[in-house]
């Protein structure tokens, strides 16, 4: 009689310990067979710079615009506003949206001129943005799941709308691992006017290991608590950190199973190495006047100079093997519409003719220098928002609402067929609707080119093989080189 009907009183401690290893074997086996049927090697490890497949890409700028940069006053141009501004929304006439009531549909404010050998149009307030469009790849097809900023930069950085869940950079750095072990692997640059919406949950490591959390700087914060206090002599330093790890090993062989207390010990360990490393890269002093005009570090506007001072430091990070820089322009809005982000409610014009020469220039600079230096050929570049904003205007002002069913992200660099724009927003530029296009989309893409399956790069948690595609996304083949 099998052991699947057998009474219960016949079953001995030796048949049972017999059915146990039978049935042990089986889900081994099954573990390999589903691991062969994936082509899976048995000996890839994460974290050692192996892939799935030969990578494009080696490591990743994303360039991210809070406050929900306007696809339709940038990137995206829509003749359609122009022929019918000051007229209703076609079958939409009173749309309440995320502030309220809508308005009538609203032309940009700017003219869109034709840039590069494709003849792409871009809004003229972007004028040295306009002279990359050939080496661009535009996805204007892009639509979120929220429209709320938080939430909504959360999941273009993360691809879930909730906190919790690792970054996109946090994955990179547990799949890549390291290429300078002075530096840390995943660094986020964010803007002197403050952190984007939710923060630092836009680069955590969620349930990855503690080391892959994106490490905070910029040009105005640099790293804190690296210097080494002038009373202590470099071989009392010496001698203390000596101790001070035989301890933490101690400590740490007796929990194993503490991913944090592992990770802050490697942190320190980190933090000593950057003692000599950090205070390199981000010595501004060591380039060219020729390299600070070019980024404009020494506008006039300080807030234009303190992001070209961040751009500049993104581009000796990546130069010096850091594998994920999250680079922000703008932050949080802190409850006043449009003067510190994107959010532009009210005063449309005049926001973006505040924020659009703060971008520009230095962005461009950041794109030319890594071209002149051969970074590009290996580096992909992102540039993000969260979700894009009405073709009408609020009622009762000059500006416009949240609007996540269609906006604009694009891609460029290291495999990225440049001088194509895939997917569209509907005439009014209102929903993406042709080939449209999802954040998980736009990751599975990102980690193709960077040499990695986006349904075999997981991490068990809570029961589920977690990924940073969730359950869905496909590559965007028609961007890729």
């Amino acid at each position: 009689m099998s052991a699947a009907v057998r009474p219960l009183c016949d079953l001995t401690r030796r048949s049972f310990l017999g059915d146990v290893t039978t049935a042990l074997g089986g889900v081994g086996l099954l573990h390999l067979l589903s691991g062969s049927a994936l082509g899976e090697s048995s000996t890839w490890q994460p974290g050692q710079g192996q892939t799935h497949h030969p990578a494009k890409a080696k490591r990743v700028l994303q360039i991210f615009c809070p406050g929900a940069a306007s696809h339709m006053d940038l990137w995206e141009h829509k003749p359609a506003l122009e022929k019918y501004h000051g007229q209703p929304l076609p079958g939409e006439e009173d749309m309440v949206s995320f502030q309220g009531k809508n308005g009538n549909l609203m032309k940009s404010p700017w003219a869109f001129e034709r840039s590069g050998q494709t003849g792409k149009p871009i809004s003229s307030m972007l004028p040295n943005m306009a002279r990359h469009v050939d080496d661009i790849a535009f996805l204007h097809g892009m639509h979120s799941k929220t429209n709320t900023h938080g939430p909504g930069c959360v999941f273009m950085n993360t691809g879930h709308a909730t906190e919790g869940f690792p970054s996109a950079g946090a994955w990179i750095s547990y799949a890549l691992g390291s290429e300078n072990q002075n530096l840390p692997t995943y660094v986020a640059i964010s803007d002197l006017r403050g952190e984007p919406p939710n923060g630092k949950a836009n680069w955590s490591n969620g349930f990855l290991p503690a080391r892959h959390q994106g490490l905070m700087m910029s040009d105005q914060k640099p790293i804190r608590n690296l210097a080494r206090p002038e009373s202590v002599t470099p071989a009392e330093e010496l001698a203390a950190r000596d101790l001070l790890q035989q301890l933490n090993q101690r400590f740490a062989s007796s929990h194993p199973a503490n991913s944090d207390l592992q990770a802050r010990l490697a942190a320190y360990e980190l933090a000593a190495r950057m003692q000599m490393s950090a205070p390199e890269v981000a010595d501004l002093s060591r380039e060219s006047d020729v390299v600070h005009e070019l980024y404009a570090t020494r506008d006039p506007n300080h807030l234009k100079a303190a992001y070209g001072r961040n751009c500049l430091l993104a581009r000796r990070l990546l130069e010096r093997g850091v594998r994920y820089v999250n680079l922000y322009c703008a932050s949080r809005a802190s409850g006043v519409d449009g003067l510190l982000n994107w959010d532009a409610h009210k005063t449309l014009k005049a926001d973006y003719e505040r924020h659009c020469p703060i971008f520009d220039q230095p962005t461009a600079a950041l794109l030319t220098d890594l071209k002149r230096t051969g970074l590009l050929d290996d580096t992909l570049v992102l540039w993000t928002t969260e979700f894009g904003r009405m073709p009408t205007h609020q009622a009762g002002t000059a500006g416009r609402d949240h609007n996540p069913d269609g906006f604009t992200c694009w891609m460029m660099g290291a495999g990225v067929r440049g001088g194509v724009s895939h997917g569209a927003t509907d005439e009014f530029g209102r929903r993406a609707e042709q080939h449209p296009t999802t954040v998980w989309d736009f990751y599975a893409t990102v980690l193709h080119l960077l040499g990695y399956d986006h349904e075999r790069l997981t991490w068990y948690h809570n029961g589920l093989d977690r990924r940073l595609t969730d359950v869905h996304g496909n590559v965007i083949k028609e961007v890729l080189g």
